[in-house]
């Protein structure tokens, strides 16, 4: 459904809860790993799963996954427990040497300021120029994770991201794409900086939306 941040005292409630029930706590982080903080949701909310997975951000986007969680728990993994876990791409040298690297570079002096700034730049921009068009967005941001709504109401579940306008949205996403800048072809989808979008590329990126936003309003 996009970017959408939980409410406050969610995550706090489904640690109660499962602390309550005896049942572990799981954190999908695929999406948010590293993207939305460098120590992830979890962090970033002050949350503590039992388990966490985490896909290929953590091998600079080549196939790779991993889990974590507490030490009794993965206790439980082959060879110190019974249960097994394997897989074709478990340990692949490439994904490894290419998550050493992205890790490497994620952890260099101000690269996640860098990326934090030019995220809010984006998004800030974006919600400029479509309130410049007299366009309905929504936007949300949770560090490099960013979404524009095409719709008045604020979103904070699936039934209020589904009041957009899809229709808008199509406009929006070929009129940019005409002008160079390819985003997710969905309007439920969540957009993500890296550190190699620079000013350069927020600038085009917002001087092509201010169009854009113009063609999508007409009907």
């Amino acid at each position: 459904m996009g970017c959408v941040p939980p409410e406050p005292g969610f995550l706090e409630g489904l640690r109660t809860v499962c602390d309550d029930a005896g049942a572990m706590l799981v954190f999908d982080e695929v999406m948010t790993g590293w993207r939305c903080h460098p120590g992830g949701a979890q962090t970033l909310y002050g949350v503590k799963p039992d388990l966490v997975a985490l896909g290929k951000v953590v091998g600079g986007g080549l196939p790779v996954g991993a889990y974590g969680g507490r030490r009794e728990l993965m206790a439980l993994v082959a060879p110190l427990g019974p249960m097994y876990q394997a897989g074709t791409l478990s340990g692949n040298p490439l994904a490894m040497a290419a998550g050493i690297a992205t890790l490497t570079a994620f952890n260099r002096p101000g690269i996640w300021e860098q990326l934090d700034t030019t995220t809010a730049r984006l998004a800030a921009g974006m919600k400029a120029a479509a309130a410049g068009a007299g366009v309905p967005y929504y936007t949300t941001r949770v560090g490099t994770m960013f979404c524009g709504f095409f719709t008045e109401t604020p979103v904070t579940d699936y039934a209020t991201a589904k009041t957009s306008d899809t229709a808008m949205f199509r406009r929006f996403f070929h009129a940019m794409l005409d002008r160079g800048v390819y985003l997710a072809p969905s309007q439920f989808e969540t957009g993500f900086t890296s550190a190699a979008h620079d000013a350069a590329a927020v600038d085009r990126t917002l001087g092509a939306a201010a169009e854009a936003f113009a063609i999508a309003a007409q009907r």
